[in-house]
This record gives structure tokens, C-alpha cells and sequence, in this order.
């Protein structure tokens, strides 16, 4: 019961936030976190195609993911469940690298710039590794890898949680937006190693590296 609680609530807020982009086009743009960027950067026509690439792409994430972990629906529906893989793959590639480049510009300079572009890097490759796993027919392996992609891609909800909240206690936003590059997204890779554990007791803190492993040997 809790379980299910729980993924519900994580289906609203996926849902939720995966939509929030189109904001950014219905509406004047200089609200949210674009309200800490710099005239000359919101100008800059590179700059502003990593953003709309890396928040379009990835609200599709957001929203094609989530229904992939109920496993009632992923076995009556396999044929939409690859469907719908492919096009989280696909929005994961943009979304992340996009989501690298804009990091470089983070507001706050190298404490939110590495902890962004961290996120972008881990993300791309626990999804790509998710990949190779299912190209091989390894389920469990892309099960797993896949739970690590997505608490990376929850990211987008988790920021959205902390920053609110750490501004409000600290009082300054630049704080707050430090701190959060961090935490919106390594708590959420110890909880998806903890729902690993859980389904694979057996499995050790270096499984991730040797499944990799197994990867290139196979």
C-alpha cells in the first residue's frame, strides 16, 4: 500500500513537472530560474537552444518514464513499453546534453556548475549503459540501470522541492541554488541503489561498475 502510495505520488509529480515547460512558451519567460540569468545570456541564441532543448526533452523524459516501472502495465503493453523506451532514450541524448552545455552557465559559477553538469554526465551514461543492457537481452541489468536513470531524471522534481524550501531558510537564493545543484539529484541516485538492493539482495555496492563491466566483455 505504501509502495503504491508512493508511486502515485512520484506519477503526479512527474507529471507535473514534465509539463512545466510549456510555460515557457504560453507565457513570459522571466519567471522561475531564468529570473537569475543575465540579459546578455537569456540573448544568447546557443545558450538559449541547450535550454529549450534540455527542458523540452526533458519534460518528455519525465513523462514517458514514469509509467514504465508499473510492471502490470509494462508486460500487458510491451509493445508501447519499447515505444515509449525509445523515445525516453531519445529525450535522455538531448535533454542531457543540452542540460551539460547550460551548465557550464550556471548562475552561482563552479559549485552549481559541476554539480549540474555531474548530473548531465550521470545521467546520459546510466541511461545509455540501461540501453546497451536491453540490446543484450540483460532485463535485469537494464531494470536496474534504468532505476538509476530515472531518480537522475527526478532530478527535475527534486530541485523544484529543495530550492523553495533551502531559499526560504537560508534567505538567499544563491545559497540555496548552490546547495541544490547537489542535492536535487545525489540523494535521489542512494534511494535508486537502495530500491535496487531491495529487489536484488544479493547485489553489492560495486554492482553498477561490474555490470558495466559485463557490458564490454559481452
Amino acid at each position: 500500500m505504501k509502495g503504491r502510495f508512493l508511486y502515485y505520488l512520484m506519477a503526479i509529480a512527474a507529471v507535473a513537472i514534465g509539463i512545466y515547460p510549456m510555460l515557457y512558451f504560453v507565457i513570459d519567460r522571466h519567471f522561475g530560474l531564468l529570473q537569475s540569468k543575465e540579459t546578455w545570456l537569456l540573448q544568447h541564441p546557443i545558450w538559449n537552444i541547450g535550454f529549450y532543448t534540455h527542458i523540452v526533452f526533458g519534460g518528455i523524459a519525465l513523462l514517458t518514464g514514469w509509467i514504465q516501472f508499473a510492471e502490470k502495465w509494462r508486460n500487458a503493453n510491451l509493445v508501447l513499453h519499447r515505444q515509449l523506451g525509445k523515445a525516453y532514450l531519445v529525450s535522455v541524448w538531448l535533454s542531457a546534453l543540452g542540460g551539460i552545455y547550460i551548465g557550464f552557465y550556471a548562475t552561482g559559477g563552479l559549485i552549481p556548475s559541476t554539480g549540474f553538469i555531474s548530473l548531465g554526465v550521470l545521467w546520459l551514461l546510466s541511461t545509455h549503459v540501461a540501453y546497451l543492457l536491453v540490446r543484450r537481452k540483460k532485463m535485469e541489468g537494464h531494470r536496474k540501470w534504468m532505476v538509476y536513470s530515472y531518480s537522475l531524471c527526478f532530478a527535475a522534481v527534486t530541485l523544484r522541492i529543495w530550492l523553495p524550501l533551502l531559499s526560504t531558510l537560508f534567505g538567499d537564493f544563491l545559497i540555496a541554488y548552490k546547495i541544490t545543484s547537489w542535492l536535487c539529484w545525489v540523494p535521489n541516485l542512494i534511494v535508486a541503489h537502495i530500491i535496487n538492493l531491495r529487489k536484488s539482495p544479493n547485489v553489492g555496492a560495486f554492482e553498477p561498475y561490474k555490470a558495466y563491466k559485463g557490458i564490454e566483455e559481452g
